[in-house]
């Protein structure tokens, strides 16, 4: 089998493709219902520059903080997103070893979501414990990756659970490639000897799971890993179970790579940038107690003002005017 390779001499996609491709019509769809929502503030700074940071913080990743659940995982950029922003703000508990469960990395979560499902935060637990072992705790290295797979490839990975679960249970393999309730229902089943714990024990076999796992990838229209990438897992054992496809799969450097959200395994819990603010600001915190205490105040507005990622578009506005007008009342006072 050979994989698909882009062809860098492939011409220019037309308008309506990129159109289609970046989502620009999305974000412009959004963008124009947050301005109607919330006229009076941002009529206050201009359209124009309404527009000009709203599409800043698309590009920055910074757009999916505070926002509801149906808007972060509406695009692939905003599930990569939001991936990242997890990663930028939680960093430092990853540093200090700390384990966590489930339910600890679910209210983490709706800290920066408020409505993100508990399901979801289960589904990847499952990919790093077993189901009855959900509530064991967790790495923060081990949690990330398996999250961005359940996360980012979420609709895939739902249909690959019902193909293995109607492997595991003896229907026919022929008819699971795109599996749907109708088509569960009139699946035959296999005679079997083996009980139920003991499929589960052994898993499927991995050239049939793999071959239903190709025919899933031609027809699907969401996202899904490399369909070598999932071969060659498959290919170090006969038979495989769900969780250990899985696992492999969030432990895979190319599959990391291809969602472009994490950084690779040794640089998880380095992140040079938000190091280097941080020590910005403890060098402003340690300002001299003899020091002018408002001049003090006044010099760690802006550096506080840029480092705080998050905040949404609609609270920073209100940060920005308030800071500004407290600024000219210092000002004013010192002169």
């Amino acid at each position: 089998m050979t994989c698909a390779r882009t062809n860098r001499f492939n011409p220019a996609p037309s308008v309506d493709e990129y159109l289609a491709e970046t989502n620009v019509m999305f974000y412009l769809n959004d963008a124009v219902t947050q301005l109607l929502e919330h006229k009076e503030e941002y009529t206050q700074f201009g359209v124009v520059r309404y527009f000009a940071e709203y599409f800043a913080s698309v590009k920055n990743r910074n757009h999916v903080l505070f926002r509801e659940y149906s808007y972060i995982k509406a695009t692939s950029h905003n599930r990569t997103s939001f991936i990242r922003v997890v990663w930028r703000c939680y960093r430092q508990m990853g540093k200090s070893g700390e384990l966590l469960t489930v339910m600890d990395y679910s209210s983490l979560l709706q800290l920066l979501c408020p409505d993100f499902p508990v399901e979801l935060v289960q589904n990847a637990a499952r990919i790093v414990v077993m189901d009855d072992a959900s509530d064991c705790s967790m790495s923060f290295a081990d949690f990330m990756y398996a999250f961005q797979l359940q996360f980012y490839y979420q609709e895939f990975l739902d249909s690959v659970s019902a193909i293995y679960q109607d492997l595991l249970s003896g229907k026919s393999p022929n008819t699971v490639i795109v599996p749907t309730s109708n088509s569960i229902e009139q699946l035959p089943l296999l005679a079997s000897e083996e009980t139920e714990s003991q499929k589960a024990e052994e898993g499927v076999d991995s050239s049939l799971f793999g071959e239903c796992i190709e025919g899933l990838c031609e027809r699907f229209k969401h996202s899904h890993p490399s369909t070598c990438i999932m071969i060659e897992v498959l290919e170090h054992s006969p038979r495989t179970s769900l969780q250990s496809f899985l696992l492999a799969l969030a432990r895979h450097e190319t599959v990391n790579q291809d969602i472009g959200a994490l950084p690779n395994h040794t640089e998880l819990l380095v992140d040079q940038e938000m190091d280097q603010e941080l020590d910005r600001l403890i060098a402003q915190l340690s300002v001299s107690p003899t020091s002018n205490s408002s001049s003090s105040v006044v010099g760690l507005k802006e550096p506080l003002r840029k480092a705080s990622p998050r905040k949404s578009l609609h609270q920073r506005k209100r940060i920005e005017m308030e800071s500004d007008g407290s600024t000219e009342e210092t000002d004013s006072s010192d002169t």
